[in-house]
Formats: structure tokens, C-alpha cells, sequence
């Protein structure tokens, strides 16, 4: 820190003390904090080091004025507030966001938006420039929210693509379809015939293209698709105990269900237990996520690993790449089959 010429008071350093430590002048500390563009590697390295030495903060508030930026990205769920504390996949991917940002010092803030209000007010927030950019998690189909900040010019990337916006937003996804594929094909692989699934919602991405990628391999093998087989989630665990019992009533002789996430999985386990029926030996079950609801469930789950730290750090990089002025991007990452106890 350095000491004030009154009282002998210490006050935060400044840019000029920077400036002062490294040898370099005013600007160059300013071009350096603000990306580096133009400066010589042997003055950023001065200026890092003036930094560390002089433990200078930067005044976000006042850096904001001149750049017109807020240097902070939202990380908005528009889901009702208890799914963020049940479901495990969002406080996984919201930690993996806010480690990839804070590599470049920038905050990130959690918005829920699970009601009309809610979503209004949130959107009104955003669009008055309080964030740089947003991560959307859980578009549902009807929802305006990603189409109102696109047309409204706020940098955007959803996790998952939104159904019926096409190229217009930025996205990253796991490979939906092509997981649901390979689970179904392991079930078939396991000698299984009467698969039933509890698909997703079927307003969102991930709930469309599971159910597709199911019904995909079923043809291939020959297997005429039996409606009474399937049955929809919300991705919540008393949703997936539901979709059993339904399954159940509709199809009784079925000997396996895909599920489309481990927490549904857990609720379908339970209503298989209530009716005497062991997995696998009587009902294979499969997952999807690899969430720790895979690793909680008893037996554990054979599921899909979506690869969320990559989601996340994708998501990160486009956003600030949109942010910086490039266009709308698509990113699809492999999913990956993981072999236990329930199949």
C-alpha cells in the first residue's frame, strides 16, 4: 500500500503508482488493463509485476464509465429456485463458469427467473447494461427471454441449443441425440427388448433430442416404438418416480428405461423397488449426466457423461469472444458412455 501525505493514513494504490513502480507511463498500465493490445511483452510483464508489487485493484466502477462496460457476466437459470438447489448439474455448471471467468478477473452474477415476473425483471435488469453478457441454463421452447436479449443486443450463450431460434443465438451443447444413441444400443447390447424412456421436457433441446436418438435406435434394431413406453420428466427426481409408476401400469413386461438424467433415475429406482422388481437382474437402468445423483443412486448408474467442465469453460469462451465483437457460435461436444451396476 502506499501512505497518504495526511495522517499517515494508507490509501489504495493507484494507476500513477503503477505507472511509477513499473517505468512505463499512465497508458501503457491503461492498455494493459485493458487487454494488453499494444503494449511490448517486456512492458506487460513491468506492469504485472507493478501490479502484484504495489497490490493495485482496478476501480471497476470507474473503469466502467470509460469503457461503458459493467465487467461482470450473468449466469441466468430460468428455472423455479428449488431446481437449482435439487438438480446437481447446475451448481456444477455454475461453478465451472465461475472458475473459467475469474481467470479474467471478471465476477459473475446468479439470476433466477422461474416465473413471468421473475423473467420480466430479470430481462428489464440485464438489457439496462448491469452485465456484459449472459449464460443462459434450461431455454424451454415459448420462453422469450433468449430471443428478447438477442434482439435487444446483449452478447448471449445458452447451454443447449434454444428451440426455434436456429443460428441466431450462440450455444454449446453436449451431443444429446448421439448419447441417447449409445445408451439405448448398450441397453439392446445387455440383451434388453422392452425399453421404456422418461424423456426430458419436451419444450427444451436436451428433452427433444434424447427422445430422438432413443427412438433412432430402436428402428435400426427393428423394434416397432410403442408409445405406452414412453412417457415425460421435468429432469426432477419425484418426476422420473411418476414416469415409472406410469410406465408400469402402461407397459408391465418392460426390462429396461432409459432415463434422460440421473435425478429422474434415483425417483425411478425407488418406484422399481416399491414393486419388488431388482435392477438389474429384473429392469436395466440408464442414465444420463453422470451428475453425483449417478454415484448416490443404489445400484450406482450406468449413464452418459456430459462433459460439463467443458461445457462450461465453451460457453465462457464464446461469450467473451461475442462480447470482444465476433459473431454467434455453435459448439457440440461428445458425450461418453460410463459403464456400472444398474444395466
Amino acid at each position: 500500500m502506499t501512505m497518504s501525505n495526511t495522517g499517515g493514513r494508507r490509501r489504495p494504490p493507484t494507476i500513477h503508482d503503477v505507472a511509477r513502480e513499473a517505468g512505463v507511463s499512465r497508458g501503457t498500465v491503461s492498455r494493459v488493463l485493458n487487454g494488453g493490445h499494444y503494449v511490448s511483452p517486456a512492458a506487460q510483464e513491468a506492469v504485472n509485476a507493478a501490479i502484484r508489487k504495489t497490490g493495485y485493484v482496478v476501480n471497476r466502477h470507474a473503469r466502467s464509465l470509460i469503457t461503458g462496460r459493467s465487467d461482470s457476466v450473468g449466469f441466468l437459470l430460468t428455472e423455479p429456485q428449488e431446481r437449482f438447489f435439487e438438480d446437481p448439474n447446475f451448481n456444477v455448471l455454475l461453478r465451472g463458469c465461475t472458475q473459467a471467468l475469474a481467470s479474467h478477473d471478471i465476477p459473475l452474477l446468479l439470476m433466477l427467473a422461474g416465473t413471468k415476473d421473475e423473467r420480466r425483471r430479470i430481462t428489464r435488469y440485464i438489457t439496462a447494461g448491469h452485465v456484459d453478457g449472459v449464460l443462459l441454463v434450461s431455454s424451454h421452447s415459448g420462453d422469450p427471454v433468449a430471443e428478447e436479449l438477442r434482439e435487444a443486443g446483449v452478447p448471449l450463450v445458452a447451454c443447449g441449443k434454444p428451440i426455434g431460434l436456429g443460428s441466431k443465438v450462440s450455444y454449446v451443447a453436449a451431443d444429446d441425440r448421439d448419447g441417447a444413441r449409445d445408451m439405448v444400443r448398450h441397453l439392446l447390447s445387455v440383451g434388453r427388448r422392452r425399453i421404456g424412456v422418461v424423456t426430458g421436457p419436451l419444450d427444451t433441446p436436451g428433452g427433444v433430442e434424447r427422445l430422438a436418438g432413443y427412438k433412432e435406435v430402436l428402428a435400426e434394431a427393428g423394434i416397432e416404438i410403442d408409445d405406452r413406453l414412453i412417457v415425460s420428466g421435468d429432469y426432477s427426481r419425484a418426476s422420473g418416480e411418476a414416469g415409472a409408476e406410469r410406465l408400469l401400469a402402461q407397459a408391465p413386461d418392460l426390462d429396461a428405461v432409459f432415463v434422460a438424467s440421473d435425478l429422474m433415475a434415483q425417483g425411478v429406482l425407488t418406484a422399481l423397488g416399491r414393486t419388488g422388481r431388482r435392477v438389474p437382474q429384473d429392469v436395466a437402468v440408464g442414465g444420463f449426466d453422470d451428475s453425483s445423483a449417478a454415484l448416490a443412486a443404489r445400484p450406482q448408474l450406468t449413464t452418459i457423461r456430459q462433459p460439463y467442465d467443458r461445457i462450461s469453460a465453451e460457453m465462457v469462451r464464446v461469450l467473451l469472444a461475442q462480447i470482444g465483437g465476433e459473431d454467434p457460435a455453435a459448439v457440440i461436444l461428445p458425450t461418453e458412455l460410463v459403464r456400472r451396476e444398474s444395466t
